[in-house]
């Protein structure tokens, strides 16, 4: 199949092109340094001409509330028509794991407003839910430090590989519509300020980890269970977090 993956020169998008092709497929990176932009619309329909299956794992440039809500509702209105214009018959997004349940987190609720343009499209579609990223730790304690203390609350966190996420969307892409939404996870359930520590430490970062109920993840206080998928839902990936942990040390 000739399968376009918008935001195709990311991270997860390059993997999910290299796995794509090493099945068989044609795959065509779409991102604006390739001249397609779902923003303006410009070079859409050019990349999608003769398209089965499009794979959308774009990302906001900017985070800021109002502009990643604008980033994913004017790029997903324009991919879903510009889809249909196409013909194309699939539609796959990458989402996140527990967005419906954190409403004070901007990035969340414009993830949640993007599922449901989605939804209510014309195009079949799989929706795949994925945890946090491995690599995405080091940002996440960035974010979270004042000073030389990184506060991150004491919740379960259940990480994994941006590879396994990339296996999990290119295999969604191969596979028939879900018209609905799959979930993977990491292969083991950590507690969030634990595994941040154990990551520094890797890195011989010097910032302490301090563990509060109250600390807010992207605006949103946590409860237990935010950040992970409900017991046996999800399917798991296979890159345990210490064997990617010394690789990247």
């Amino acid at each position: 199949m000739k399968i376009v993956v918008i935001g195709g020169t990311g991270l997860i998008g390059s993997k999910v092109i290299a796995k794509l092709n090493d099945r068989g497929h044609e795959t065509v990176p779409a991102a604006p340094s390739t001249g397609v932009d779902t923003l303006t619309g410009e070079g859409l329909s050019a990349a999608l001409a003769g398209a089965q299956v499009v794979v959308d794992v774009s990302n906001s440039p900017s985070f800021e509330e109002s502009a990643v809500l604008d980033f994913f509702t004017t790029s997903t209105r324009n991919l879903l028509s510009a889809e249909e214009a196409a013909g194309v018959a699939y539609h796959v997004a990458l989402s996140i794991v527990g967005i419906d349940d954190l409403p004070e987190n901007g990035y969340f609720r414009a993830k949640v407003a993007q599922e449901q343009l989605i939804k209510k499209g014309p195009i079949p579609y799989s929706i795949v839910r994925a945890t946090q990223f491995f690599e995405f730790v080091k940002g996440i304690a960035d974010t979270a430090t004042e000073g030389d203390t990184v506060r991150l609350p004491h919740v379960l966190f259940q990480p994994m590989a941006a590879d396994d996420v990339a296996e999990a969307v290119a295999g969604a892409a191969a596979e028939a519509p879900l018209k609905g939404i799959t979930e993977v996870a990491g292969p083991e359930v950590f507690r969030f300020d634990e595994l941040v520590a154990e990551a520094l430490r890797a890195w011989k970062d010097p910032r302490t980890v301090v563990a509060d109920p109250h600390a807010r993840y992207f605006g949103s206080e946590l409860a237990e269970r935010s950040l992970v998928p409900d017991d046996g839902r999800a399917r798991l990936a296979v890159t345990h977090f210490d064997d990617w942990l010394r690789r990247s040390a």
